[in-house]
């Protein structure tokens, strides 16, 4: 709920710093007093356009804050979370500040802002009914949102919500598999081609290193071969190393016994001596075997190392690329030759898909549409007395085309009134007179304000034309109101001020320098009785007007 409001240099408000609290507030005065100065200003801290005529002649620039405090998860909190906005717990304070250069600045939580984001905010906040501009109902786009609350109708909502957002899921997998077949069928000659080379290549993993080692082997073959021939003439030779470990280990040998073991460490290593000699010949022996001085199969080796490299720069990229490529156009060629089965299946599920989407649609739509009775119903019945018995207040459902259908349902939703019998119903706005409207807004939040997600409403002259019972009326049913929602009214009604839980006067007079200024009073009690009676006499307030307005206040 709004629980301060703070005025600067706003048109004939100097400084004003109002403390307000739940239940029914109500702003009385003269008119012309400025009453519709505080609406303007809470209007600018709300998001309203800004306009340079609100500074206070003489002033740079004027400024209005107002602090809301939410309840714990409250749309506006999040909204401010979401956005980043720093944490002041479960307050929200919404600054405006508008120059006389005509700049605008926004600030909330004393963070700067768009105005754009200021508007969003303030609209989860307050909502401002006036004979001449109103919010939120007079929204066609927020009418379905409304009924669906009235109704009790989240489950039903959501469930179409989950059920449009699976049937997208499904024609976006169906959408995109046939882009995929279309692109492929445009390009499956080149797949075609591109299956046959890679096939009749055949490349496999690790190819490339070991044929360019080969070739590598092959082109230095004559000189490997010719120094492993060396090497092994040096190791079979009289007197070459493998004969020299033998002879002395059979001299040793003769000798090992009388060697109290000394020698054993020696025979031993000559013995892996012996033995390494012999596997480097047997080493030699092979490699040298296994050299191929084929001057064709150099070429051969060549030929395939150099085919696997050029495939590879077609493609852009390495050789053992292309084996995965290999197995990817493969796939893909495959995937198009049996694509219509997949595009089958995939239909298949679109189709299962929008038919949960058009159940849950349809149970939504004969929710809305008994929600709908209750609510026209409700509505009419609120009407007589608010002097609005010739009226009529319509809820209408208007199916929707399927290529317009959408997480909301399949239709759309919009609140008509008829001020006159038989004139045909039209939108709220259109219809109503200022007075009528603001009335029609009573009327419908009344009804609607346990499922509300503002917190507070400002009603301005909604009294305006009417009197004696009438305005009982228009006050019983704020003060019904406020024992849900915070309401602030501003009225001329003693009716409908002697209702208020909290009274405030605005009055005009000259400042401290002699300029004309616009104040606000908190009245208490025996101020707040010759305030009713002032209502109801006039300028002259008698003591007839008195008893008057003590009937008035002992009845609220």
């Amino acid at each position: 709920m709004l629980v301060s409001l703070a005025i600067h240099d706003v048109v004939l408000i100097e400084r004003m710093s109002l403390a307000l609290a739940d239940g029914l507030s109500v702003f009385t005065g003269e008119t012309g007093a400025g009453k519709s100065i505080l609406l303007d200003s809470l209007g600018l801290a709300l998001g309203a356009r800004a306009d340079t005529g609100l500074i206070r002649h003489g002033a740079a620039q004027a400024t209005v804050t107002a602090e809301f405090e939410l309840a714990t998860g409250h749309p506006a909190l999040r909204l401010a979370e979401e956005q980043g906005l720093s944490d002041n717990g479960s307050s929200l304070i919404l600054r405006r500040v508008i120059g006389a250069d005509g700049r605008s600045r926004a600030f909330v939580n004393d963070q700067t802002v768009s105005v754009g984001l200021l508007r969003r905010l303030g609209g989860h906040l307050a909502e401002i009914h006036g004979q001449f501009e109103s919010h939120g109902l007079l929204d066609p786009s927020t009418h379905r949102s409304v009924l669906d609350s009235a109704g009790d109708l989240g489950e039903a909502a959501a469930s179409v919500r989950a059920a449009w957002t699976a049937w997208r899921a499904a024609a976006g997998a169906r959408a995109k598999a046939e882009a995929d077949r279309d692109r492929a069928r445009a390009e499956e000659e080149n797949l075609r081609a591109r299956v046959d080379e890679l096939s009749a290549l055949a490349p496999r993993l690790g190819e490339e290193a070991a044929l360019a080692e080969a070739r590598t082997t092959m082109m230095h073959g004559e000189k490997l071969v010719e120094a492993m021939n060396a090497a092994m003439g040096a190791l079979t030779r009289p007197g070459a190393a493998e004969s020299a470990l033998n002879e002395a280990q059979r001299v040793l040998d003769r000798v090992a016994d009388q060697s109290g073991g000394r020698l054993d460490p020696v025979l031993r290593a000559l013995e892996r001596a012996a033995i390494e000699v012999a596997e480097a010949g047997g080493l030699l022996e092979r490699i040298s075997a296994d050299i191929d001085l084929d001057p064709q199969a150099l070429e051969r080796a060549e030929e395939r190392l150099f085919a696997l490299r050029a495939a590879a720069r077609k493609y852009q990229t390495d050789c053992d690329g292309l084996v995965v490529l290999a197995t990817e156009t493969a796939g893909r060629l495959a995937a198009l030759e049996g694509g219509d089965e997949g595009l089958v299946r995939l239909a298949r599920a679109e189709l299962a898909a929008r038919a949960v989407y058009v159940e849950a649609a349809q149970a939504l739509s004969k929710g809305r549409a008994r929600a709908a009775r209750d609510l026209d119903g409700a509505v009419a019945a609120e009407l007589p007395p608010l002097k609005l018995e010739r009226a009529s207040f319509h809820t209408r459902l208007s199916p929707l085309d399927e290529a317009d259908w959408g997480e909301h349902g399949i239709e759309t939703v919009e609140f008509l009134t008829a001020t006159n019998p038989g004139a045909p119903p039209g939108p709220l706005a259109r219809i109503a007179s200022g007075g009528e409207l603001a009335r029609f807004m009573l009327a419908l939040k009344v009804i609607l304000a346990r499922t509300s997600p503002v917190a507070t409403l400002i009603f301005d002259e909604v009294d305006t034309g009417i009197g004696g019972a009438v305005a009982a009326a228009v006050g019983d049913r704020l003060a019904r109101l406020s024992d849900v929602l915070q309401v602030l009214v501003v009225t001329h009604s003693p009716q409908v001020a002697a209702r208020g839980h909290h009274h405030f006067r605005v009055a005009k007079g000259n400042g401290p320098a002699g300029a004309i200024t616009t104040t606000v009073e908190a009245l208490p009690a025996e101020l707040r009785r010759e305030e009713v009676a002032r209502m109801l006499a006039g300028e002259r307030i008698t003591d007839e007007a008195r008893a008057a307005a003590d009937s008035l206040l002992a009845q609220s």
